[in-house]
C-alpha cells in the first residue's frame, strides 16, 4: 500500500490516549474526519469532522476519494463496525486500517471469559430472537445494543422465556475513564436506563434450549397439519446434510420446519409455499427461532418460482413432485448439490421409484406406528408410510 487515501481507525473510550502512533498521524493529515458524534468528540477533531449518517452509508466517504480522510469507529472497525462496509467497496491500496480492541474483548477482559467460548452478537437493530441458537445453560453471550433501554428490554425478554435466573451484566463506557459495569440477574436488572452501555453479558441460566439434534419437536413449530413431521424431518435432514453457508430450496415448505433446522446448523433457506397464510406460518417460525435473516420466504408455485433463485446447494421437495418441477429442478443443479423428495401417493411414488432408475442415489420407504388408545389397551397406529428418493448431481 503505496499511499492510502482512506484510513479506518478504532477509538476507545480512551480517545487520542490509546492510539497508535501511526492511527494519530492519519488524524492529524486528514482534510475530513467521519465518525459519530462521540467518536468525533473523542479525537477532538473540530471542523474536519463529519458525523456519518444513521445508518451508515459508505458513498459518503467514497465521495471525499483521493483525499486524506479517516473514519472514526468504535473499537475493532471489522467487527460489527464499518470497517468491511467500507473496504469491500475499495482497492486494498485505497485503505489502511488500524484497530482498537473491540467491546467484545474490553468486556471478557472485564468478566475473566474465554473469548472464544462466548457468543458475540451485534444487537444494535437485529431482534432479540437471534439470541434463541445461542441460548443454553452455562452459555456466556455478549451483546452490542443501542442504549439502555434496549439493556431493559433484553432483561424482560430473557425472564419471559424463562431465563430470568440468567447473570446479566451491564458494562457502559469500557476503556474509558467512566466505565461503569452493573451486575444483576435478568429478572431483577433494575439498572440506570439512561446510561448508554457499550455492552451487555448474559450467561443463561434456567431456561430451555434448542436442541442441536435433527428433528425437533413438532410443537415448537407454529403450523396448520402441513408439516414435515419430526422422525421423518429427522431422516429428510440426515439426507440433505446441510452444512454452514450453504443455500437450500425448500419447495412446498409448509411450516418451514426442513428451513429452520437447515438455518440452525448454518446455512440460508429459501422457502418456497404457494398458499399465504402458510408462508405467513414459515416468516412466524423463522422469526422466533431468530433466523429471519436465514430464511428468505417466496410466495409461489414450483417451478415458475425458481425462476430467479440462485442456484442452490441442496434441494428438498417435501410434495407435489411431478415430471415437470424435477426437470426445471434438476437442470438448475450444479455438481454435488443434494437433491431429496418425499411422497405419500402412489403416483410421486412410481415418479421417483423411475427417477431413482434413471439417476442412482437412494430410495427408501419408511413405515412409522405410533402407540395410541385402544379401548382400555394400546396398540400401534400406524402413518401413511413415505418414500424418500435421495440422490446427488
Amino acid at each position: 500500500m503505496a499511499d492510502p487515501w482512506l484510513t479506518i481507525i478504532g477509538i476507545g473510550e480512551d480517545g487520542l490516549s490509546g492510539l497508535s502512533e501511526a492511527s494519530r498521524k492519519a488524524l492529524a493529515r486528514a482534510e475530513t474526519v467521519f465518525g459519530g458524534e462521540r467518536h468525533l468528540a473523542l479525537a477532538d477533531v473540530g471542523s474536519r469532522g463529519r458525523v456519518w449518517p444513521v445508518a451508515f452509508d459508505a458513498s459518503v466517504v467514497l465521495g471525499c476519494r483521493g483525499r486524506p480522510t479517516v473514519v472514526l469507529a468504535s473499537g475493532d472497525p471489522f467487527w460489527h463496525g464499518a470497517g468491511a462496509g467500507l473496504a469491500e467497496r475499495l482497492d486494498a491500496s485505497e485503505w489502511v486500517a488500524h484497530s482498537a480492541p473491540s467491546a467484545f474483548s474490553l468486556a471478557a477482559a472485564r468478566l475473566g471469559w474465554r473469548l472464544e467460548n462466548v457468543a458475540c452478537l451485534g444487537l444494535h437493530a437485529a431482534p432479540f430472537e437471534r439470541l434463541m441458537p445461542y441460548l443454553a445453560n452455562g452459555a456466556r453471550i455478549l451483546c452490542l445494543v443501542r442504549d439502555g433501554k434496549a439493556a431493559g428490554d433484553l432483561a424482560k425478554w430473557l425472564n419471559e422465556r424463562g431465563w430470568g435466573t440468567s447473570g446479566f451484566w451491564t458494562l457502559a463506557a469500557l476503556g474509558g475513564p467512566r466505565e461503569v459495569i452493573a451486575e444483576y440477574r435478568a429478572d431483577s436488572f433494575a439498572g440506570d436506563l439512561a446510561r448508554n452501555p457499550v455492552a451487555v453479558a448474559v450467561e443463561a441460566k434456567g431456561g430451555q434450549a434448542i436442541p442441536r439434534s435433527s428433528g425437533l419437536s413438532d410443537d415448537l413449530f407454529v403450523h396448520d397439519g402441513q408439516i414435515t413431521k419430526r422422525p421423518v424431518r429427522a431422516l429428510a435432514l440426515s439426507a440433505l446434510a446441510p452444512r454452514p453457508g450453504e443455500r437450500l430450496w425448500d419447495i412446498g415448505a409448509g411450516s418451514g420446519s426442513i428451513s429452520v433446522e437447515w438455518a440452525l446448523c448454518g446455512g440460508t433457506s429459501t422457502a418456497i409455499e404457494a398458499r399465504e397464510d402458510r408462508a405467513a406460518n414459515i416468516r412466524n417460525n423463522a422469526a422466533t427461532f431468530g433466523l429471519a435473516h436465514r430464511i428468505t420466504v417466496v410466495s409461489g408455485m414450483a417451478p415458475e418460482a425458481l425462476a430467479a433463485l440462485d442456484p442452490p446447494d441442496a434441494v428438498f421437495i417435501g410434495g407435489g413432485l411431478d415430471r415437470a418441477m424435477f426437470d426445471a429442478v434438476w437442470s438448475r443443479l450444479k455438481p454435488g448439490a443434494r437433491l431429496v423428495a418425499h411422497s405419500v401417493t402412489l403416483e410421486t411414488e412410481a415418479l421417483l421409484g423411475e427417477l431413482h432408475r434413471q439417476h442412482g442415489g437412494e430410495l427408501m420407504r419408511v413405515e412409522i406406528a405410533h402407540c395410541a388408545p385402544l379401548g382400555r389397551y394400546r396398540s400401534w397406529e400406524a402413518a401413511r408410510p413415505v418414500v424418500q428418493w435421495s440422490a446427488v448431481r
